[in-house]
């Protein structure tokens, strides 16, 4: 099916999965009865949400803890001992919120390792991956990537602040020049969370990376787009400061996930034309890396990540099983 958009989700469906949130909009709805329903199907016990009072339920979007720490947040054991072992060995200051990757199955932080963990395992995979999604990188060959990362926090020379990326592929060219690709993953955020205030170093910073149109744009220092700012700053920054010859900042997501994509059309608008020396931006949909990923790796995890994160049709057929059972009473 060619879709525009993902259904309203009868009440009764997100009840008896038990993953009925009034919060939720129409994307993040899908999503945490598509990762319910994936839990369900791999037999993995339900965990519980506690709210802010102490008061505990059952989410069908959380795994035990139990699950969680088996590493079953995660879609192989390879991937889950490298889960274990990016966090026991994470960057000083990394903000990685360990409930979240253990037991929260709709959390982009699984997400991330799920999708990066075969490249990180292979560089080889990582490699053809990369020619894959960025096709001016054939001639590149990759020699790391790392999760949670950033070039320096709170470091003077970039941008004094704790922003990092959720992952970083780094390359060298045939030519012996070297560079890096960033990556933000987005699953069900909306870029318009809570932001924290800019430092003062990004008054002379943002003019100074000669990315954007207008420096002064109100709109790039508030959500939805200071996130992306910002990452993308760090990005020029770290090329300013000579770590590599180029790099670029790709934000990861659902192509159904329209808030994230607004957010990127947004902010994309606020650039400067591309040129040499700057940090380019692009926004690749989740649904097509995980089919580059398939089409020059392991076909059948690529599948399997496909259906959990990205298989709408499993909605589908929920709401037409609803439907037969109003029915047939």
């Amino acid at each position: 099916m060619n879709r525009t958009h993902l259904p309203l989700i009868p009440e009764a469906v997100l009840r008896r999965h038990k993953v009925h949130e009034s919060f939720d909009n129409r994307f993040r709805a899908c999503a945490r009865l598509l990762q319910a329903l994936w839990r369900a199907e791999t037999e993995i016990p339900i965990g519980t949400h506690t709210a802010h009072d102490g008061t505990s339920r059952k989410l069908g979007s959380r795994i035990s803890d139990t699950a969680g720490q088996a590493g079953r947040n995660f879609m192989s054991t390879d991937v889950a001992r490298l889960a274990w072992r990016e966090f026991a060995y994470r960057e000083p200051g990394s903000m990685i919120d360990e409930h979240r990757l253990w037991t929260n199955a709709l959390s982009s932080q699984p997400l991330t390792l799920n999708v990066m963990g075969p490249l990180r395992l292979d560089t080889k995979l990582a490699t053809k991956v990369l020619g894959a999604i960025c096709p001016d990188l054939t001639d590149a060959t990759v020699d790391a990537v790392l999760f949670e990362h950033s070039p320096g926090r709170r470091v003077e020379s970039l941008t004094q602040d704790r922003t990092a990326w959720d992952a970083v592929i780094t390359y060298v060219r045939e030519t012996g020049e070297t560079g890096f690709v960033a990556l933000e993953f987005k699953y069900t955020e909306t870029c318009g969370e809570r932001q924290k205030e800019l430092r003062s170093r990004y008054d002379e910073l943002i003019p100074a990376t000669g990315l954007f149109i207008d420096p002064a744009a109100v709109e790039l220092r508030g959500p939805p787009l200071q996130q992306l700012m910002r990452e993308h700053v760090l990005a020029q920054a770290t090329i300013m400061r000579g770590d590599h010859s180029e790099g670029r900042f790709i934000v990861v997501a659902p192509a159904l996930n329209q808030p994230v994509q607004d957010a990127c059309a947004r902010y994309a608008a606020n650039l400067a034309p591309p040129s040499e020396g700057k940090a380019g931006f692009a926004v690749i949909t989740l649904e097509s890396f995980i089919a580059a990923l398939g089409e020059q790796g392991d076909e059948a995890y690529a599948a399997s990540l496909y259906r959990r994160y990205c298989d709408w049709s499993l909605i589908d057929d929920e709401i037409e099983a609803n439907f037969a059972m109003r029915s047939a009473r």
